[in-house]
């Protein structure tokens, strides 16, 4: 049976137009780093790195569980997530400098993909790919949070009206934002999907 985020994870993959408090599991990822304005070059040579890594992996699981009686013997790519903060200089400017930005983007590693498997990737991705940045990439995990989430509609400079919908939320529970660290998942690909129309889903950890 093929895994699938969007039918078996929905709370988390939701393209709910409500916010809504979600419990996020503890979740590994490969990820990668960087500063600077998302439009430039370096955010998307870190994306171009993070994708034949993910599809080397998903190809190497399904070649392994070809003699094994597994629940799940295939799965979907998950979609690409970004955690995002500003830099020390960012957060001290009375404007936002896109410049300042400091995220990490990331692509989920199913949990029952065993571990050797995912270094496996790493090596064999680096051997059939030319991708300077490989070396960068690094397996994160981190850890279950109680979160609040939104599915926003629209351009990514549009996502301050959806945050607010968030936070009103929070309050109106009682509860709090624990950090201005945010992630966003990215539920349409913006190379072709129209701005107006691209679904993001804004997340942040509440406590």
């Amino acid at each position: 049976m093929k895994y699938e985020s969007r039918k078996q994870e929905k709370d988390l993959y939701s393209t709910r137009k409500k916010p809504q408090i979600v419990d996020v599991p503890q979740q590994k990822f490969f990820s990668i780093h960087g500063v600077g304005d998302p439009n430039k070059i370096g955010f998307q040579e870190r994306i171009q790195t993070l994708y034949p890594l993910s599809y080397g992996l998903k190809f190497a699981y399904k070649k392994f569980c070809q003699d094994k009686d597994v629940e799940f013997d295939d799965y979907v790519v998950f979609p690409l997530e970004g955690v995002w903060s500003l830099t020390k200089r960012g957060q001290h400017l009375d404007h936002l400098d896109k410049n300042e930005f400091e995220y990490d983007m990331m692509i989920r590693i199913p949990d029952f993909v065993p571990a050797d498997l995912v270094q496996r990737a790493l090596v064999e991705t680096g051997q059939k790919k030319d991708l300077p940045l490989l070396k960068e990439v690094e397996v994160a995990e981190y850890p279950a949070i109680k979160s609040a989430q939104i599915c926003h509609v629209g351009s990514y400079d549009d996502e301050s009206a959806s945050f607010e919908k968030i936070d009103q939320l929070v309050a109106d529970e009682g509860l709090k934002r624990a950090s201005k660290i945010h992630r966003e998942i990215y539920l349409s690909d913006a190379r072709r999907v129209d701005p107006d129309k691209l679904k993001t889903i804004l997340r942040y950890e509440i406590n």
